[in-house]
């Protein structure tokens, strides 16, 4: 994923929101958001508190927050029921790629090369289901 553009203030902000959201639905640690979004700990009090953050998020944080949608997108045409979308990330897998670990483990431990290859496979789950 590749952006040609920086974002606005009021799109990142948003964005930001809507990954963290969608993070914490995976039931992650606010350690493990951090790590995925490439945040601080107080931007992402500052989201959970309800203020505005996230007008200064650098294009890596942005791909980041793009992946975390898209990966989202994916969850939700593979599996019908909600609960499986949201579990998905934080089940171990035992693919050659997750070797054992959840998909939330390597994201979050990983960079950003991680949360793609994560969605990649994820993407690969909603070919083997048509």
């Amino acid at each position: 994923m590749v952006i040609s553009k920086q974002f606005s203030k009021e799109q990142c902000s948003v964005g930001l929101k809507v990954a963290l959201r969608i993070i914490d639905k995976w039931q992650a640690s606010p350690r493990q958001a951090c790590r995925i979004l490439r945040i601080s700990q107080s931007t992402f009090r500052r989201v959970n508190q309800g203020r505005n953050a996230g007008g200064r998020l650098d294009i890596d944080q942005q791909e980041r927050i793009g992946l975390v949608i898209g990966i989202h997108a994916t969850l939700r045409t593979v599996f019908r029921d909600q609960l499986n979308v949201h579990s998905f990330p934080g089940l171990k897998n035992d693919n050659t790629f997750f070797d054992g670990r959840s998909p939330l483990d390597v994201m979050s431990h990983g960079d950003i090369i991680s949360i793609y290859e994560t969605f990649k496979r994820i993407q690969q789950l909603e070919w083997l289901d048509q």
